[in-house]
């Protein structure tokens, strides 16, 4: 009886071990597996992955009676981009442009893509004139079409996707081989972006285009001056801003291949071309900007060294000697990695500065503010409240009342 019951136990033992290997088995290996993603993924990276995203296009009117919101939307670009930067989790983001005019212009369409170089986008932006138009409706339907299929928009359903038609005329509705801007509106619900429009002036023809456009692209619309009436605020901070916006820009070297350093010296190029036509304020409203979170990509660009190796994510003694700005490349690398850290540390010091400066900034914006009383159906507000009631649909909370100015 005693044999049976041990040869009993051993059998049961025997088949638990059967059944359950497998099991701890591929336990053991899931748990392996999750310490190995875990451990291998950069906390940088890991943060950058659980960052919401923006994709912000403007599709803007240039033709000559326009020329008040160009020049607004040239001076407005960082403090539109400080604005959609202030919800929580800082999201990453992008903007692009379609500019548009008539059949007979000097162009139909001009594209430019979404991008997370700003500075890129703005010193672009700057080339554009208000010309040519002058006859009524313009090429509304083709600007749409290309803004919803020639952009390259992301396809994560998580993403905040949206389009700003900006304009003061109807489309034109009698061209042959033009699509229909309610094709190209279905097309833009089903990549999940929101058209929203701005009018420019009171025409009333285009209020009703622009209304049902915004209807069917389930966004909002809203009217403004005929120069956009963005809120103009100068303050005596903006002047040492600008400076140590232009500081910040030195602490940059980058690193890379002989197409990489191209793509890097056009980045340089276009910060170079803001310092020497953007306006001290719209300056100060970069300045800002790039000591966000949010402005780390504008900033930094690609394979920017300084940040690369003082994070630890590049090794500076791996990256090709060829490959290394050419200021340090005959130097010692103890020599190479003292001047990266100082200007690390400098870089630090200079955001410091700037975030000090930012506070007093904003608070005496709020003083001038307060003495206005239209600020509530500014270019500004109105973009801010819009922006504020979609995002949040995709999660983004925006805490405060009013816009970045």
């Amino acid at each position: 009886m005693k044999t049976r019951t041990i040869a009993g136990v051993l059998f049961t033992i025997t088949l638990l071990v059967v059944f359950a290997l497998p099991y701890y088995q591929n336990a053991s290996a899931l748990t392996t597996h999750h310490r190995t993603t875990t451990t291998s993924v950069n906390p940088s990276e890991l943060a950058a992955l659980q960052q919401p995203e923006i994709e912000v296009v403007f599709v803007l009117d240039t033709t000559s009676s326009m020329s008040g919101m160009i020049q607004a939307a040239k001076e407005k670009i960082w403090s539109i981009a400080s604005s959609l930067a202030s919800a929580q989790n800082a999201p990453k983001i992008k903007m692009g442009l379609v500019a548009f005019r008539d059949r007979g212009d000097a162009y139909v369409t001009r594209l430019i893509d979404l991008s997370s170089d700003l500075d890129s986008m703005n010193a672009q932006l700057l080339d554009f004139k208000a010309q040519g138009g002058g006859d009524g409706p313009e090429s509304v339907n083709q600007a749409l079409y290309e803004a919803v299929n020639n952009i390259s928009w992301s396809q994560g359903q998580n993403t905040y996707k949206v389009i700003f038609l900006v304009g003061d005329a109807p489309p034109h509705t009698d061209y042959a081989n033009d699509v229909p801007y309610s094709q190209s509106l279905q097309a833009a619900i089903q990549q999940g972006i929101v058209v929203n429009t701005i009018q420019c002036g009171q025409l009333q023809t285009t209020t009703t285009q622009w209304q049902q456009i915004a209807q069917l692209g389930k966004g909002r619309y809203f009217q403004v001056e005929q120069g956009g009436n963005a809120v103009a605020v100068s303050t005596p901070y903006d002047e040492k801003l600008s400076q140590l916006a232009s500081q910040l820009d030195a602490t940059r070297l980058y690193y890379g291949d002989k197409t990489e350093q191209k793509r890097q010296q056009q980045k340089l190029a276009a910060t170079k071309k803001l310092d020497s036509l953007a306006s001290k304020q719209a300056r100060a409203r970069r300045a800002i900007f790039n000591a966000s979170k949010s402005g780390r990509n504008n900033f930094l660009g690609e394979k920017e060294l300084v940040d690369a190796v003082a994070s630890g994510r590049v090794d500076l003694d791996k990256i090709n000697k060829k490959h290394l700005p050419a200021s340090l490349q005959a130097m010692a690398p103890k020599k190479q990695q003292q001047i990266l850290m100082n200007k690390a540390k400098q870089r630090k010091e200079l955001k410091r500065a700037i975030t000090a400066l930012t506070e007093k900034r904003e608070k005496h914006i709020e003083q001038q503010l307060a003495k206005q009383d239209d600020v509530d159906d500014s270019l500004d507000e109105q973009i801010y409240a819009t922006v504020r009631d979609q995002a949040g649909k995709k999660g983004l909370i925006y805490e405060s009342e009013h816009a970045r100015y």
